[in-house]
C-alpha cells in the first residue's frame, strides 16, 4: 500500500475534479495514490475519521502517512506534487 492516501466521495464533484490531478500526478511523475471511496465504504470512511480527527471534516482529503502533512479540499497541481513528494 501506498503512504500517499486520497479520501474520496463518489458523487463529489470536487473530489472528481481532484482525482483528474491525481491520475496526472501518476502518469507523469510515477507517483502512486491509494484511492478510498468513503460515502459508500464504511470501512474506508472509519479509517478518515481516524486520520482526520474531525479537522477536515469532509473530502477531498489527502494525508502523506510518511511525512503527516495533509490537503483538505481542493488544490491546484503543484500544491498536490509538493504533498506527494514530502515538500
Amino acid at each position: 500500500m501506498s503512504h500517499l492516501l486520497e479520501f474520496y466521495g463518489e458523487e463529489c464533484p470536487h473530489c472528481v475534479d481532484m482525482h483528474n490531478l491525481v491520475e496526472k500526478l501518476e502518469k507523469e511523475e510515477g507517483i502512486k495514490v491509494d484511492a478510498l471511496e468513503v460515502w459508500h465504504n464504511e470501512e474506508n470512511a472509519k479509517r478518515l475519521e481516524e486520520i482526520d480527527k474531525e479537522f477536515c471534516g469532509g473530502v477531498p482529503f489527502f494525508y502523506n502517512t510518511k511525512s503527516g502533512k495533509w490537503i483538505c479540499g481542493e488544490a491546484n497541481y503543484q500544491e498536490l506534487k509538493d504533498w506527494a513528494q514530502d515538500k
